[in-house]
């Protein structure tokens, strides 16, 4: 019996040297095998192409020009008077500017009126702001009426306005300023069960290549107040 297991131990031994072999041997050979290449995953969002940015670029631009068109939108908004739709303030300066600088340029000629409504005050004070109002929309409508379409109206603030012409000499700008008055002399309200009536007064300043709009606007201004005294003591 004791050489029986002699015998088999060795081969025991042997076994378990070739199972280590082995376990090695197929270690060595995953190693050496050529490893397979993994494709990446994708997100599953396709490549930007030519088509899709002309795409882009069409809307961009579409954006831009509507908002260019809101920009010029608010500007005239901005400069023009809610109450008679006519210019403000702001608005006629501007337009005044940019003709002083043709005029300039072109040696071109016109002239501005500033027109200061007479017994406005009285009329706003006895029946209220929306009798005022009637009465300046009146007067509105009444130089757009008269002037070309070619010449600019606008309001000053309160009750003056202002009105440039183009193309006439100092003879025609004094007929034409006489004529404005005359034309709103004329106008006739009715406020609670009153017959009321306003008036105008208006200055001249002569446009040429010498002008500028500050003092152009300071000369039709005392001008205007001038002839306010005047038709004062014309009425008295």
């Amino acid at each position: 019996m004791k050489k029986k297991a002699r015998a088999v131990a060795p081969k025991a031994a042997k076994g378990r040297k070739s199972g280590a072999a082995g376990r090695k041997a197929a270690l060595l050979r995953t190693q050496a095998a050529p490893r397979r290449s993994v494709a990446p995953k994708t997100s599953g969002v396709k490549a930007a192409g030519p088509d899709d940015g002309k795409s882009a670029v069409r809307r961009l631009r579409q954006e831009l020009a509507g908002a260019r068109a809101e920009i010029e939108q608010l500007k005239a908004t901005a400069e023009t008077d809610f109450l008679l739709d006519i210019l403000n303030r702001r608005g006629f300066e501007r337009e005044l500017s940019r003709s002083i600088a043709f005029i300039k340029r072109y040696s071109a000629s016109g002239a501005l009126l500033v027109l200061d409504l007479d017994r406005f005050k009285p009329i706003n004070d006895a029946f209220g702001h929306a009798a005022g109002d009637k009465v300046l929309k009146a007067v509105a409508e009444r130089l757009t009426s008269k002037v070309r379409a070619s010449d600019v109206i606008g309001r000053l603030g309160g009750d003056e306005f202002a009105v440039l012409l183009w193309n006439l000499s100092e003879t025609d700008a004094r007929a034409k300023a006489a004529m404005l008055e005359q034309a709103i002399d004329g106008l006739r309200f009715s406020f609670g069960g009153s017959v009321v009536r306003t008036g105008a007064s208006v200055g001249i300043a002569i446009l040429d290549t010498h002008s500028e709009m500050r003092t152009a606007l300071e000369q039709a201004d005392s001008a205007m107040y001038v002839r306010k005294a005047q038709r004062r003591h014309e009425a008295a």
